[in-house]
């Protein structure tokens, strides 16, 4: 009676597993999709956007950089920016420092 329960249990779970290679690479697909959709699609727009603010950076533009420092860009080099944090208070930041505008900040 043990033996006839035991083989038709195996059986079962050779059938059950013979078809999930393809479920599995189903699944993988929608986790990569998923992730795609989620993590990286987002970070790559951010990144488009981050680029353009750099670009378009121009004397007389409220600015904020990574450090928290406000102030008035001055001076735009190639790589650097001239801000004025204060009256005749005058500091050289790297471009890619700047991550937003005041009235960025304003509007969200």
């Amino acid at each position: 009676m043990f033996t006839t329960n035991a083989y038709a249990m195996a059986g079962g779970a050779e059938q059950q597993a013979g078809g999930s290679g393809m479920e599995g690479i189903v699944m993988l697909v929608i986790m990569f999709a998923i992730f795609y959709l989620l993590l990286i699609r987002p970070q790559q727009k951010r990144a488009k956007q981050h680029k353009a603010l750099i670009e378009n950076l121009k004397a007389g533009d409220q600015v904020v950089t990574a450090g928290g420092i406000h102030g008035k860009v001055v001076a735009v080099q190639d790589t650097l920016v001239t801000m004025e944090i204060a009256s005749n208070v005058r500091i050289k930041i790297n471009r890619s420092a700047v991550v937003g505008t005041k009235t960025e900040q304003l509007a969200e």
